[in-house]
């Protein structure tokens, strides 16, 4: 029998509407679980009736022990996201993200080596180059978007050179990423989620087995080889363990990347006090990648399953539960950071965006720093007074935390005789509210 300290007030409150997720995170909503009912049950998803209700966990140090704890915490008997239906499961299995120890620890083994710290430091000249490329062929424009015009192409190409992608075959695989990814908001996946399995998938195995063919014709040292080639218990991966492995990383390069770059700069947009502190003094940028991160997580959320019955934070979890971990929530909470709502570039926090400890931890988080103090940098020697040039949407996606579109303009006119100074006497507030934040961007 499920317990929980939920008050009444929160009781009948179903944490993964859409309508809770259209502008975002529903920051309010995780602040008052965090205080009144930090693991929280949902007996329903409105919009899949056939999915179990969950667990919510929105404190740090709660999600850090599911984390942690493997063994009663499983990534692999129900799947990964709170939603289960789409995307069959036995294709989520053959991925490390929803494996457990052993099998995930091997299979993970084989990537960690490319992914330490000092191996990504190497491809800083390649990234930048990819970076420096793109941002100067702006110029002369007066504005772009920068989800499709500056995020999208580098991540694409930076993680398409990791795994042997071409760079003509860059778009392509983006658009497959955040169909998949993305498939809730209409947008990025016009065709709904019931195109997932019929058409994605398909299109995504056929372009595989190209790739498959031609490295085991040909072996390189790029990602897809190490993938084909690989044993683990000297067995080589089967077709859909290469195809799925290939998938994990690929979508995770394209996406984390991406949104948290986004959002870091909106951030700094609208909140000019905090970018001057950058421009002043751009060794400061590594700390505000950190509380980007920490603010803009670009996944809201994984799960767990229950293999046993169990208790965490006051609420009795029963065998087989779905255990969500909200990182939307955890990387606010007022018991580990001052004014969590706050977005400071000299905090330089410890956060979860990557994950709170233990077996799946982020393998791609060096590369995801490095590209974002690039893209920070490079964005801003360019563009230092880069305003908003129309109203930024987020994807309408309790999964996916990233905005699909980010309209600015590149450079301010200059100020007419005795207008305010553009950076200096903007006073914009750093410290909003959620709802204080989408009044003052026009969000709907």
């Amino acid at each position: 029998m499920r317990s929980t300290t939920t008050t009444s007030k929160l009781e009948g409150v179903p944490v993964a509407e859409r309508e809770l997720w259209r502008d975002g995170p529903p920051h309010q909503l995780f602040s008052r679980l965090r205080t009144e009912c930090p693991v929280h049950w949902t007996d329903r998803i409105s919009e899949y009736p056939g999915e179990a209700g969950f667990w919510s966990v929105t404190r740090a140090d709660d999600i850090h022990a599911v984390s942690r704890d493997w063994r009663t915490y499983s990534s692999e008997l129900g799947g990964v996201t709170v939603v289960t239906d789409p995307f069959p499961l036995e294709l989520v299995q053959a991925m490390f993200i929803g494996m457990d120890p052993p099998k995930h620890d091997r299979l993970k083994m084989l990537f960690q080596a490319g992914f330490a710290p000092r191996r990504i430091a190497a491809h800083e000249p390649a990234i930048r180059r990819i970076a420096v490329d793109l941002l100067d062929g702006l110029a002369g424009r007066d504005t772009c978007d920068l989800v499709t015009d500056v995020a999208q192409p580098v991540v694409s190409r930076v993680i398409g050179s990791f795994m042997g992608i071409l760079a003509q075959d860059d778009a392509t695989w983006a658009g497959l990423m955040n169909a998949i990814l993305g498939s809730d908001d209409q947008d990025l996946n016009p065709d709904g989620i019931e195109s997932i399995v019929p058409n994605l998938i398909p299109e995504i195995f056929e372009r595989c087995r190209q790739l498959i063919a031609e490295r085991r014709e040909h072996p390189t040292d790029d990602l897809t080889s190490v993938l084909v080639h690989a044993e683990i218990d000297g067995q080589k991966l089967e077709e859909h363990e290469i195809v799925m492995g290939f998938f994990l990383l690929l979508a995770a390069g394209n996406d984390s990347t991406k949104a948290t770059y986004c959002s870091g700069m909106r951030a700094l947009i609208e909140n000019p006090e905090q970018r001057r502190l950058l421009l002043d003094d751009p060794s400061l940028i590594p700390s505000a990648v950190e509380e980007s991160l920490r603010m803009f997580p670009a996944f809201a959320h994984f799960r767990r399953t229950a293999t046993a019955d169990t208790e965490l934070g006051g609420s009795a979890i029963g065998k087989g539960d779905k255990v969500v971990m909200w990182y939307a929530s955890s990387n606010r909470d007022a018991s580990r950071y001052e004014d969590p709502d706050c977005f400071d570039v000299r905090r330089n926090p410890d956060h979860q965006a990557f994950g709170a400890g233990g077996r799946h931890f982020c393998l791609g988080a060096a590369l995801a720093r490095l590209e974002l103090r690039i893209l920070f940098e490079e964005t801003l020697a360019r563009f230092p007074e880069m305003t908003l040039a129309g109203v930024p949407l987020m994807a309408e996606s309790a999964f996916i935390n990233q905005l699909k579109t980010l309209p600015v303009k590149l450079s301010l006119d200059p100020p007419e005789r005795g207008d305010p100074h553009p950076i200096r006497d903007n006073h914009n507030l750093a410290c909003m509210s959620n709802s204080n934040w989408r009044a003052h961007s026009g969000a709907r």
